[in-house]
């Protein structure tokens, strides 16, 4: 299998500078919202487009697109969407990922289709698809966990602003000890299952919003002594099976809330559309990015995001909802 996949698209646009720009954009962003939100609000065309935007650039970058997909609206006087609406726009992002590592995919899955007939375990194909598999049914447990025993998870204390505050900071902290100790001595060939397992263990983390999909499972493979490009690579790729179900879960009723807007399905679509573009363009971005450079940018980024949060609630600016 190869090292990676080339695309055409070129990040070398996009200045890791940007990633501080919601930092200081917050306080001002702040000052244009009309009142806070506690219910979930319908999502118009440009709205749509901008949430779109939001889940592609955050969703691959480990500071959490769930977060940011309920502060930023919020803090524009949009209101919360929801967690359906959230789930359902990261289709775009499966379909970025599915587009990246398409060639990825296709020699684990035919790679492992020829180990089970030819009883052949211990190809390194085989080794990934069941790491995949396995490292995918924590996310999946916690799920159903939370579909059950958190009935209303969408006025969640859990999804509160303070929480996906504490969470930002937290995450923030143990992504700054695994660069700092973390060695970088794996590569993709020595992916194991136990790998999966434990990076899904990782990824279950995600449940709680503002902890980051790819910011816990970036972080687990850099404990695990993983290449930075390595972990993220592998993360993209477990992440596959996880965001597909949850967007798949929530599509149907999604669709028939009054809440998705006026616009109804169209909205969406642009979402999901959106989501789609930006999320290729991140997931390039990242690659390139963590060849060369450390993950300290993203430590402080949420660690700044965290306290900025705090800091508005803590001034009234805003509600802790």
């Amino acid at each position: 299998m190869q090292k990676g996949v080339n695309n055409t698209v070129s990040p070398k646009s996009i200045s890791p500078n940007m990633l501080t720009m919601f930092t200081f954009l917050v306080p001002f962003l702040a000052q244009t919202a009309t009142e806070p939100a506690t219910t979930h609000h319908q999502m118009n065309l440009f709205q749509s487009l901008v949430l779109g935007f939001i889940q592609g650039v955050t969703e691959f970058l480990p500071i959490s697109s769930t977060a940011h997909l309920k502060v930023i609206p919020i803090i524009l006087g949009w209101g919360d969407p929801g967690v359906a609406y959230t789930a359902v726009i990261q289709l775009g992002s499966i379909a970025a990922v599915l587009w990246y590592f398409w060639k990825d995919l296709t020699e684990i899955i035919l790679g492992a289709y020829h180990a089970i007939t030819q009883s052949k375990y211990d190809s390194q194909e085989f080794r990934l698809a069941l790491g995949i598999g396995l490292g995918t049914l924590p996310i999946i447990f916690l799920g159903l966990c939370v579909k059950i025993f958190i009935p209303d998870f969408d006025n969640s204390p859990l999804r509160h602003l303070s929480s996906i505050a504490i969470a930002s900071i937290f995450m923030s902290v143990l992504l700054g000890i695994a660069e700092k100790f973390g060695k970088r001595l794996r590569n993709f060939e020595d992916l194991t299952v136990r790998d999966g397992i434990l990076m899904g263990l990782a990824q279950a983390m995600a449940i709680i919003p503002g902890v980051s999909r790819s910011g816990s499972t970036l972080t687990a493979g850099l404990f695990m002594k993983l290449e930075r490009a390595v972990a993220a690579r592998f993360s993209f790729l477990l992440g596959i099976p996880a965001i597909t179900l949850a967007g798949l879960v929530e599509l149907k009723g999604a669709i028939k809330e009054e809440g998705l807007g006026h616009d109804g399905p169209l909205a969406l679509i642009v979402g999901v559309i959106s989501a789609t573009f930006f999320s290729y363009v991140a997931i390039a971005w990242l690659m390139k990015f963590l060849q060369t450079q450390n993950t300290w940018i993203f430590v402080w980024y949420r660690l700044a995001f965290g306290v900025a949060i705090l800091t508005m609630l803590a001034g009234g600016v805003l509600t802790n909802i």
